[in-house]
């Protein structure tokens, strides 16, 4: 196991705190793509982001985001690897994230069992505005790929709902 060094730690934090160009309520770090900072040298640093999905078009966006922010702080040379294994899920999103996106009115994915075993099929979709269940699949995808367009019955309030993956 390679242990973080207070430097990788440190410029972590100046790349984790980088908006989702898609979903700027949340960093990078919330979202859980960034998965490390490595400092190679005097001013070289890779950091490694993986993509929601492949393909994911804010990659890119993510990318140049993060080779500014550490431009910004000093460090002059700065590559950002796309990693695909392990693959995103969206488990990776922190609690902070969860919350967030529920405050800014995005139900929340449900979370995975802890212990990796069988997903228990639930249909209901909490809405973020009034707390019902008694929600209807309006479109399989919204203003991303990663969401799906919802209406809750209860308070008739459209809203998004980030997909499980």
């Amino acid at each position: 196991m390679v242990t973080e060094t207070h430097l990788e730690a440190e410029l972590r934090r100046v790349a984790g705190a980088v908006p989702d160009p898609e979903l700027p309520v949340l960093t990078l770090e919330e979202l859980g793509v960034l998965r490390a900072v490595h400092v190679f040298g005097p001013g070289r640093v890779e950091v490694e982001l993986t993509p929601t999905y492949t393909g994911c078009p804010a990659i890119e966006a993510m990318s140049s985001d993060i080779e500014r922010a550490l431009h910004d702080h000093g460090v002059p040379e700065v590559s950002v690897r796309t990693v695909l294994s392990p693959a995103w899920s969206t488990d990776d999103i922190s609690a902070e994230g969860r919350r967030k996106l529920a405050e800014f009115g995005i139900a929340p994915p449900r979370p995975q069992p802890a212990d990796g075993g069988p997903v228990p099929l639930t249909l209901s979709v909490r809405c973020p505005h009034c707390g019902s269940t008694d929600t209807e699949l309006l479109s399989r995808f919204s203003s991303t790929a990663c969401k799906a367009l919802r209406r809750c019955v209860s308070c008739r309030e459209p809203f998004d709902h980030f997909k499980e993956l």
